[in-house]
Order: structure tokens, then C-alpha cells, then sequence
């Protein structure tokens, strides 16, 4: 198990180990007045998480919020188990989320029917949050948490219509969950800035999300820190690599899609065809077939391909 990661003063950054990958989710812990977290990853997240508190030396009665930027499980699944914890927190969502986390019913039936007998193991247990334990926040609402720290959130839709990102004052900077993409740190690590949009179903938007991310932009950040995973200061490198990929990740969809194949045909053909043009980048920068993060990259571009074949599709249905 990884230790917490420094990343500012009073800022630091658990391996979630989702889906038993290191660097894959992540929860970032900002120790101020009202010590607050952003994400949860899944249940089967939560004891890397509570170990990871234990280390910072936080007393889990003291976490007073739990930050989700969007109800998808890899961010959210945990929140209700992680809130049994945590006698004195609450949990604070976009307002199109709350009720899904109050009645995970509907997620839970969504996830098994992606997963199928896999559910169990990569999400139970989903747990219900209380109503009053809810706190909702709209765009441009704030909440502080110290003398020096004012958080802010902003609706941030295109990965999903329930997702609002959170600025972070001390390091001016922008909790971007899945909206600004992913970011591969193994990769980095080797020399190589890898920033791929996650377009996962079935409310992945390409318009909305180029908006939020002129919205990042617009603010001038010197940091962004991402759902998957960890932070990176080059933001305009972040803005450029999302762009760019969000519209070759279009333009393979919509080739395949208009082969008029059915939907998993339409999946394969679009997965095949990012993959190769990422491999073809990757290569160029000297990245061998068998680094660990292509299994990573692999694994979000068949779920990328999914959205991107779904948002076709309701296109065609308006």
C-alpha cells in the first residue's frame, strides 16, 4: 500500500486502489478547519482510504464534508459506506445527483447491468445516504472550510450531466473529477504527458464538455487535480491533449457508426480505431508495447467507446 501523497501544504492525495489498480482513483484530503475529502472511489475503496486517514493522523469524527464531484460509482459508490465512519460529516453533491444517492436503486441496477455477476465484487456494498445528510451545491455556490480556504464549485457537465468541479484557492487550482479527462502518471513518470477525455456512458455530451473545459481555461489555473489520477500544473497542455483527442474520439465513433453496425459492432470498430491512433502516439514517444499503463488506457477506451457510440445514438433519437 502506497503512502498518502504531499501535494500542498495542507493537501494530500490516497490510492483508492480501484478495481485493485494503483494510480487509478483517487481521494484528496484537505486538512483545514472543517477537514474535507473529494472522492470516495468505491466500496471496496473504502478501507485504503480509512488506512490512509489513519496515517495523516485525521480522527475520522473530525471530517466534516465528503466531497463527490459526480454520482458515477468509481467516485461515489463509496460515499454512503465511508459516512458510517464518519459520525459528523455530510455528503455534498451536484443537485441532479443527491436522490441517486439517497435511492441508489437506480444506479445499482444500471452498474449490474453493465458488470453482471462482476458487481458484487467491484462495487458492494452500495449504502443509502441520509436526506439530512445531503448538502447540495449549485454553480458558483461556496463553502468554506478554514479562514484561508473557500471552496467553490462549478457545474461542469460533459463526462455527466450530475458533475460539478470544485476550486481550490490554495493552489488555485480545480478538483476536475472526470470532466478535464484522465491523466496517466505511470506514463508521465516516463517521460510522457498522456490527457485522454472520459466519454463513458450515457450522458457523455462532446459540446458540453468542450464548454466546461473553455470554462477551466477562462480561470487561469496554475493546477488540476483529477478523479483519475493525481494532479498536473501543466493545464494548458491538459486543455490542448482533450481537445485534441475529444475529436478524433468523435470522428472514430461517428466512421463507425455510419457503417450502421449494431451497437457492439459500433463499440469494437470505434475501440479499435482509438487504440490505434493512442498507440501511435504513445509509440512515437518511445512508450513500449507492454507498459502497465496500456492495460489502464485499454480498459477506458472500450468504456469511452461505449459513450461515444450512446451519444450517437440519442443524437439520432432527437
Amino acid at each position: 500500500m502506497s503512502k498518502p501523497r504531499k501535494l500542498a501544504e495542507n493537501l494530500y492525495l490516497i490510492d483508492d486502489f480501484d478495481l485493485n489498480w494503483e494510480e487509478r482513483t483517487g481521494t484528496y484530503v484537505l486538512i483545514e478547519e472543517d477537514i474535507t475529502i473529494v472522492e470516495t472511489s468505491a466500496s471496496p475503496s473504502i478501507p485504503y482510504l480509512l488506512k490512509g486517514l489513519q496515517e495523516l493522523q485525521i480522527s475520522l469524527e473530525k471530517i466534516k464534508y465528503i466531497i463527490v464531484t459526480h454520482i458515477h460509482l468509481d467516485h461515489a459508490g463509496g460515499a454512503g459506506l465511508m459516512l458510517q465512519h464518519c459520525p459528523n460529516a455530510k455528503v455534498i453533491v451536484h443537485p441532479k445527483g443527491a436522490r441517486h444517492l439517497a435511492d441508489p436503486s437506480r444506479l445499482i441496477a444500471g452498474a449490474r447491468a453493465v458488470y453482471g455477476e462482476k458487481f458484487d465484487e467491484l462495487f458492494d456494498p452500495i449504502v443509502p445516504i441520509p436526506l439530512d445528510r445531503l448538502i447540495v451545491k449549485n454553480h458558483e455556490e461556496e463553502l468554506i472550510i478554514g479562514p484561508n480556504c473557500t471552496l467553490k464549485f462549478y457545474d461542469s457537465p460533459g463526462h455527466a450531466n450530475h458533475h460539478f468541479s470544485i476550486y481550490y484557492p490554495p493552489t488555485n487550482a480545480m478538483f476536475t473529477g472526470d470532466t478535464s479527462g484522465v491523466f496517466y502518471p505511470q506514463l508521465y513518470r516516463d517521460g510522457v504527458e498522456l490527457y485522454l477525455p472520459s466519454t463513458s456512458p450515457n450522458q457523455f455530451d462532446p459540446n458540453k464538455m468542450r464548454q466546461s473545459v473553455a470554462l477551466f481555461e477562462k480561470l487561469n489555473l496554475d493546477n488540476i487535480y483529477f478523479g483519475h489520477f493525481g494532479g498536473s500544473a501543466h493545464v494548458n497542455e491538459v486543455y490542448r491533449q482533450v481537445r485534441m483527442w475529444l475529436n478524433i474520439f468523435v470522428e472514430s465513433a461517428t466512421a463507425a457508426y455510419r457503417c450502421e453496425r449494431a451497437f457492439d459492432e459500433c463499440v469494437k470498430a470505434t475501440e479499435q480505431s482509438i487504440f490505434a491512433k493512442v498507440m501511435d502516439f504513445l509509440q512515437s514517444n518511445q512508450v513500449a508495447e507492454d507498459h502497465p499503463a496500456i492495460e489502464v488506457i485499454k480498459l477506458d477506451i472500450n468504456i469511452c467507446s461505449q459513450g461515444l457510440i450512446d451519444y450517437l445514438m440519442r443524437q439520432d433519437r432527437q
